[in-house]
């Protein structure tokens, strides 16, 4: 089992790769990690290192993908956060080509694009994830704000997350961090839309916001996925996951997700 992850690296903390490969490698897949920038840390701290990767350092990296048949050998493809424009063209590119020489693979899109009302992506990155990188997914896995972002509607109730999740040409949607009219009193959700059908998946909100933890959600969704599992059930797997560990995460008073040991208990 083999997961092709292109997302952010950071040398401290848990966001982009580093929050979805170990616990993916822990699940019993393999992943070919491919980082679309390198930084010393994830830009909640005061100070902020390194850079978004140069447009043909992730070219030639994707090309290397190629040429050792990862992309035939692959079950899943996940991509996150992009850095830039042009990156986002050659990725587009990639995931196209990919999705062309292996037929079965399974694309997990997640449009890191912003949250809490705001857009924190350099310009053009949306356009690019709304015409290119979703209409190539098998699943997108946007925050709400991202899905209203995608849709160019407000996400207020589960009617309209059903509408704006039905209006990305998508094989489904996977909502996270949702909550709508009826969203249980201190509860937070996940919410799958695919086949006509939405299906609710909530744990209680944790008085805790770590970074990473859509990256995280979205890695287990793709391990589970590349073991066999059914969509609602990867993302029932993946709900369960995340919530032990932002529960250990709390219990330690840690700044970044506890990840390790795995699984979180």
């Amino acid at each position: 089992m083999l997961a092709i992850c292109i997302q952010s690296q950071v040398v401290y903390g848990h966001v982009g790769n580093n929050a979805a490969i170990y616990p993916m490698q822990a699940e019993g897949v393999s992943v070919a990690a491919v980082p679309t920038t390198l930084l010393s840390n994830h830009p909640r701290y005061p100070t902020l290192r390194g850079r978004v990767l140069d447009a043909e350092l992730v070219a030639d990296l994707l090309r290397g993908v190629e040429e050792r048949a990862l992309v035939e050998r692959a079950s899943v493809l996940v991509t996150g956060y992009l850095g830039s424009e042009t990156n986002a063209q050659i990725i587009a590119d990639f995931v196209a080509r990919a999705r062309q020489r292996n037929p079965d693979l399974v694309y997990l899109c997640d449009p890191v694009i912003g949250d809490d009302g705001k857009v924190y992506v350099a310009e053009g990155i949306l356009d690019v994830v709304r015409t290119r990188l979703v209409p190539l997914a098998s699943f997108v896995t946007p925050n709400q704000f991202e899905l209203e972002q995608l849709a160019g509607m407000k996400v207020t109730d589960i009617a309209s997350l059903r509408a704006a999740s039905a209006a990305l040409s998508a094989g489904g949607v996977v909502a996270t961090g949702c909550a709508v009219a009826d969203t249980g009193a201190g509860q937070v959700e996940t919410i799958l839309c695919a086949n006509g059908a939405a299906q609710r998946f909530a744990t209680m909100r944790l008085p805790i916001r770590p970074c990473g933890t859509g990256d995280l959600l979205t890695g287990l969704i793709a391990a589970h996925l590349a073991k066999g599992a059914a969509i609602a059930a990867a993302v029932r797997a993946a709900v369960d996951g995340v919530f032990a560990v932002l529960v250990r995460t709390q219990a330690e008073g840690a700044e970044e997700m506890r990840l390790v040991p795995w699984p979180a208990r």
